[in-house]
């Protein structure tokens, strides 16, 4: 079939509607030939079109196709040398999605077709299939961009005001009842009214979408029953996941996730996404060919030097992206902005963040990823969010990022979960982490909201199966357990799993109120999984990444309200009382003759602690003073901001300890907000100073003197 063309434009990459036409442009640097596929309907065996482009400026090849519109279907095929002993690994009958498709039109239908090699041979990868992919490869849409905001703006909510919510978009909606049944799931559900009702009642400012960038199940989690539910496999940068739209009209997920992100800034709650640079859903060298593999292999991934038919693996996942390459960083920032200017998200966490910065095999903080970054007047104003680590060696970058960057604080959670199952540590550290971890982030103009702190994660136990379980119980994945990490540092109290024994409920209970109220009262950037608030069970499963269904979605109707109702109450205390989420560092000493220091520790018996007394774990119980007027920061209005000052203990011991108020020059009238061992927040008995009072076991009690107005 003659389709009439032009030369069109080099920029931008991908496929863009120009009102009369499409323009396509592709970066294959060292391709002999690139050609345009049509596709009528989702189940075409073959392209009603091929076209081939004959334009090319620099690396691009470019075409513009009159009349076309928006929801037309299209791949590219590649030709160029099939020598992958040379990095090379071009094949025209493989369909491929483009890297810059803006919709892709459904799922992946596996099959062999879909290899650039053939399957069985005993040659592997070194052998090269003839056998089109085109019927069972997902389609690239051409969309339209165009969408009412209504004066949307990104909404730049401060780090200390910010409390984050990571939650998976199908796992936090598929049961609640409350939204309709059609729209589960999806990115209406995140949207709907039931659901930023449910958010502003706890008191959440931005949500973390874990991976809504369009990615593919691995073909032997499908062949055992199971998928990539996380969605940490990502084929398309600017493309939101399909599965999450609910409509089922082609390409209208953009719409929807547009739709979500605009409810959800009309409520106040910003929208951060989870997102996977470091490597793709193509694999190793025996993995599928679907997009970047078949387009210019050397030009996105990082093979080793003596023999480039094989992958660097930094992330576990067979490759990584090379973010050294002019073609990977301009995809990496192309995508940043596109989510940003055109899907008006509010920031990123960037998964295995350490993979992209290494500049060869070392990590290097200072690489081109980190400067080009900060030098883009958009990407640099949004919320930047590393996690600090990959595989590799070296790999383990927590508190190495740069200034403007906020970190996911491995060693906090690794701290806290140490402190409370009272493992042999010592208390310097938790007063360290407590603080916001000035050993990490002080450096370099960093401030305490650098540290981005957590208990939990979606990796790993749920704060419940923290407090039950001993051991991950991961058999449902099909690894005969030996997925996930065995280094939990959990303790279920007496006995694994759910129990009838009401002495160790009641300690497990006691204990989750002890983790959320050392996140919300700690120095930093307290990030909440979803449905810990609810003691949401993953069945001791800590590596549910393979599981969806009832063992990763939350069960609304089994939420235990008494630790939602305590939960919210603990974040309105943080987010009316700025003491907690300090703009500067704690100074140990008065700034002024008379004032007294920001902080102060002290014993149970109401003494300062001292150097010698840091060396020892005083039966894990300690307690501080925070001086609210000692804030040190001005509101937008150029006004002081001061605060209440806090009193707040921390008895990790198993037995009930008394303490003494301090005197002197600390001395003064405290009042009990919080209590974990009685499950009481509110405004409770008042103490004076010297007099004594018991803690119970395993517990935290934040007391408060009222500032004086």
């Amino acid at each position: 079939m003659t389709i009439k063309n032009y030369p069109g434009e080099p920029y931008p990459l991908g496929a863009t509607w120009k009102g009369n036409g499409v323009n396509f442009a592709l970066y294959a640097d060292k391709a002999t030939k690139v050609e345009l596929c049509l596709f009528k309907t989702t189940t075409d065996q073959q392209e009603y079109a091929r076209i081939e482009m004959q334009e090319r400026t620099h690396q691009i090849w470019h075409i513009f196709i009159p009349d076309i519109k928006p929801g037309e279907l299209y791949g590219y095929r590649v030709s160029g040398p099939y020598e992958p002993e040379n990095g090379q690994r071009f094949n025209p009958n493989k369909l491929l999605i483009d890297p810059y498709a803006k919709a892709i039109a459904g799922p992946i239908e596996w099959h062999d077709s879909l290899f650039g090699y053939k399957l069985g041979d005993e040659a592997e990868d070194l052998s090269f299939s003839e056998e089109d992919s085109a019927p069972y490869l997902p389609k690239s849409v051409v969309i339209d961009s165009a969408f009412d905001w209504e004066g949307d703006k990104l909404l730049k909510i401060p780090y200390t005001d910010t409390i984050i919510y990571e939650a998976h978009v199908k796992g936090f909606t598929k049961l609640c009842q409350e939204i309709p049944e059609e729209q589960r799931g999806s990115y209406a559900a995140i949207g709907h009214p039931a659901t930023i009702k449910y958010l502003k009642d706890l008191g959440i400012t931005t949500i973390e979408l874990m991976p809504v960038h369009h990615f593919l199940a691995d073909r032997h989690l499908k062949e055992k029953g199971l998928t990539n539910y996380w969605g940490y496999n990502t084929i398309g940068y600017f493309a939101p996941e399909v599965s999450y739209g609910c409509s089922g009209v082609i390409g209208e997920q953009v719409t929807e996730f547009k739709a979500m992100v605009k409810e959800l800034h009309k409520a106040g709650i910003e929208v951060i996404l989870d997102v996977v640079y470091n490597h793709t859903a193509e694999g190793n060298q025996l993995g599928p060919t679907i997009s970047f593999k078949g387009i210019d292999n050397e030009s996105y991934y990082r093979l080793m030097d003596d023999d480039k038919r094989f992958y660097m693996d930094y992330t576990g996942t067979g490759n990584t992206l090379n973010a050294n390459l002019p073609s990977v960083l301009r995809l990496i920032m192309d995508s940043l902005r596109y989510w940003v200017t055109e899907m008006h998200v509010d920031g990123f966490r960037f998964d295995l963040a350490a993979t992209l910065a290494r500049e060869l095999h070392e990590v290097n903080r200072l690489s081109a990823f980190f400067d080009i970054i900060h030098q883009d007047p958009i990407i640099s104003q949004v919320k930047l969010i590393a996690e600090p680590w990959d595989i590799g060696e070296g790999g383990y970058q927590v508190g190495k990022f740069p200034a403007g960057w906020g970190e996911w604080n491995g060693k906090y959670r690794d701290c806290i979960r140490d402190y409370w199952r009272g493992a042999d540590s010592m208390l310097a550290e938790f007063a360290e982490r407590f603080t916001g971890s000035a050993d990490l982030y002080r450096d370099e103009f960093r401030r305490p909201t650098a540290s981005i702190n957590f208990i939990t994660a979606h990796d790993g136990f749920t704060l419940n199966d923290l407090v039950s379980y001993n051991d991950k119980h991961n058999d449902a994945n099909g690894e005969d357990n030996n997925d996930g990490d065995s280094n939990n540092r959990s303790w279920n109290g007496g006995e694994e799993g759910p129990t009838d024994n009401e002495e160790i409920n009641q300690l497990r209970e006691r204990q989750k109120r002890n983790f959320l109220a050392t996140l919300f009262l700690s120095q930093g950037v307290p990030m909440l999984v979803a449905g810990d608030e609810v003691s949401r069970t993953q069945q001791g499963n800590n590596n549910a990444y393979c599981q969806d269904n009832e063992i990763s979605w939350l069960d609304w109707e089994k939420a235990d309200q008494d630790l939602l109702q305590f939960t919210q109450k603990l974040i309105k205390i943080r987010r009316e009382h700025p003491a907690f989420g300090r703009r500067r560092w704690f100074r140990g000493e008065p700034v002024k003759e008379g004032e007294l220091a920001d902080i102060a520790w002290f014993l149970p018996g109401g003494e300062q602690m001292n150097e010698e007394h840091w060396n020892h774990d005083f039966a894990k119980s300690l307690a501080v003073f925070m001086n609210g007027s000692g804030l040190r920061s001005r509101n937008p209005k150029g006004e002081p901001i001061v605060d209440d000052n806090f009193y707040v203990i921390f008895n990790a011991h198993h037995e009930i300890i008394d303490y003494i108020l301090p005197s002197g020059e600390y001395g003064q009238d405290w009042t009990v907000m919080l209590d974990t061992g009685k499950n009481y927040i509110g405004e409770g008995d008042t103490y004076k100073a010297g007099e004594k009072f018991s803690v119970d076991g395993r517990s935290v009690i934040l007391l408060h003197s009222p500032l004086k107005k």
